[in-house]
């Protein structure tokens, strides 16, 4: 029975036995054995006690142990990691000890001598060799919850700490920040990954610096930070908060660069918000969005902001599809050159046609294409839009100069002049017919790249306006320095005109500072007659707005521009 039970074990493929079965197996066959050969002699009457026989059930039982400690012990390639591994070299000494102890007050064999000096000797090396294996698991287990680039605990760690701090902390208060640098990637992709690493190391000596003793800082991976602030409530964990963004607000100087960021901060805390870390880092994330999305900093966590974390995910999966699917729009706007009256450009503006929630504006959905990193794909969408509506119109003997908004993320492609050099050359267009629109925000945070990218732009002849103008707190030496051909005047000047001398003068001083440069001068939101009127008397060149006609598809835009031609006081749509 126990041969074929062996056997079967030795063929089965569902039971195994471990790697080391043979020992078993070799241990059954000398303990059946061991009884077959005892049952034979015990009937002849010859079993004698001391015999070789008796060893024979000793070493089936030693091998079937041999094989029960080796399958119970750690898997192939594990190490031990504790102070065990030392006990053996231990034990080994101290019994050699004792026996040479031993050999010095009573008669002892030379052989017992000689094998206790060599076991001191065996051991002494063993011991050495424990020790650094000791010293490179230390090294691998602190390697293991080190992140490399900035020495700062990693995930794992704070996995490790922060559900022991829960554990041991009871009745105690907790706060999590979970931090996001706000355009990262921007730094990588236009300053190069060698730069951006040195910002993380840096931001992290900063953010220590802030942390007292009791206070875990870890990095999570790519510019995410998480900080756990002991005994810390809603009050001190937004005073941190508020704190940290002003620390990190202030400039790096990285390879000469002096570099400005932001971050956003997501604020959990215990135990009224989670009990555990996963809860905790998951409300975290979700207010962490909610701040980056309305640009407030900072932000605890909020019931609310559950839906708002579904919603989110679920608009980023509604955005991709929309931008394989065509279901971005264009709208135009014109601008009415306020001299003659006559209309030689509109600006086309971005629209979703989502299937269910009805035409989305911008400020619905630009936040969040933003932050997903898909403003390169959805630049490329609008200008092969606006591109093939141009086209249209010259061939329909209307040509008009389509404005198109870029952001500071879509600048970053270095290689976007030549494809938009090739994508206009593709239509058989005039560079005329297309003017690109930069934020003053772009200007000013990188002047040498501005004027980089801005310069080849110019040289395959396509104009730049400079959108928002006078929103900016910076000098106006770029207007001299960068390649500019258009101001467009920020409504919040344009508006108030009526009611407000001082906006007035404002918008007068614009005029003339643009055409003392040689720029052309544009305002937007011109909401009544009688800014509009206003704009022609301080010399402006062009106006848009509501007064004249809101963003529409190209098909109500023509319509209304022949409406204008032939004088119809309908204007607006």
């Amino acid at each position: 029975m126990v041969v074929a039970v062996v056997a079967g074990i030795a063929g089965s493929r569902i039971l195994t036995a471990g790697r080391h079965w043979v020992m078993l197996v070799c241990g059954l066959l000398v303990f059946a054995a061991s009884d077959v050969a005892f049952a034979v002699v015990d009937v002849t009457g010859g079993y004698q006690v001391g015999t070789l026989l008796d060893a024979g059930w000793a070493c089936g039982l030693a091998l079937v142990a041999i094989w029960a400690l080796e399958s119970s012990g750690p898997e192939p390639g594990a190490r031990p990691t504790r102070l065990w591994t030392l006990a053996l070299p231990a034990l080994s000494t101290a019994a050699g000890l004792g026996v040479l102890v031993l050999a010095s007050r009573v008669p002892v064999s030379d052989l017992a001598i000689n094998l206790a000096t060599a076991t001191l000797l065996l051991a002494s090396l063993r011991t050495v060799l424990a020790f650094r294996e000791l010293g490179r698991m230390s090294d691998l287990r602190r390697l293991a919850r080190t992140d490399d680039l900035t020495g700062l605990p990693n995930r794992r760690a704070l996995y490790t700490d922060v559900q022991l701090s829960l554990a041991l902390g009871a009745g105690g208060r907790r706060a999590l920040l979970l931090l996001d640098l706000d355009r990262f990637k921007e730094v990588n992709d236009s300053l190069g990954h060698n730069v951006g690493d040195e910002l993380l190391v840096q931001i992290g000596h900063r953010l220590s610096a802030r942390l007292r003793p009791r206070d875990l800082l870890a990095r999570l991976g790519g510019d995410e930070f998480a900080i756990l602030l002991d005994d810390a409530g809603r009050e001190k964990a937004e005073t941190m908060a508020a704190g940290i963004r002003t620390e990190l607000a202030v400039p790096f100087t990285l390879e000469g660069i002096a570099l400005q960021t932001s971050v956003s901060i997501g604020i959990a805390l215990f135990p009224e918000q989670g009990e555990d870390l996963t809860s905790l880092l998951r409300k975290a994330d979700m207010a962490m969005y909610k701040a980056k999305a309305q640009r407030t900093g900072h932000r605890v966590y909020r019931s609310v902001d559950d839906s708002h974390g579904e919603n989110r995910l679920r608009t980023l999966q509604e955005l991709r599809v929309a931008l394989q699917d065509d279901q971005i729009e264009l709208y135009y706007q014109p601008k009415v050159h306020l001299a003659t009256g006559e209309v030689h450009g509109v600006e086309a503006l971005v629209r979703w046609n989502h299937p269910s929630r009805g035409l989305l504006e911008p400020d619905q959905f630009l936040d969040l294409v933003e932050e997903s990193g898909l403003m390169h794909p959805l630049t490329q969408v609008v200008l092969a839009k606006a591109l093939d509506q141009a086209a249209r119109w010259v061939r329909h003997g209307q040509p008009l100069t389509v404005a198109v908004n870029l952001s500071a993320s879509a600048l970053i492609d270095v290689e976007l002049p030549e494809r938009i050099g090739a994508m206009i050359d593709a239509r058989g267009l005039p560079t005329s017919a297309l003017l690109l629109e930069i934020t003053e925000e772009f200007l000013m945070s990188d002047r040498e790249r501005a004027h980089d990218i801005l310069s080849r732009l110019r040289n395959t002849g396509i104009r730049i306006a400079v959108d928002d103008f006078g929103t900016g707190y910076s000098s106006l030496a770029y207007l001299r320095d960068l390649p500019i051909d258009e101001l467009k005047l920020d409504r919040s000047f344009v508006q108030p005109m009526a009611d407000d001398a001082r906006a007035a003068a404002l918008v007068a001083s614009a005029v003339v500072l643009a055409h003392s440069l040689g720029l052309a001068m544009v305002a937007e939101g011109v909401e009544d007659g009688v800014a509009y009127e206003e704009l022609n008397r301080y010399g402006c060149d062009q106006a848009q707005g509501f007064h004249l006609s809101r963003p529409v598809p190209a098909v109500e835009l023509e319509r209304w521009l022949a409406l204008r031609r032939t004088g119809s006081a309908v204007v607006r749509p």
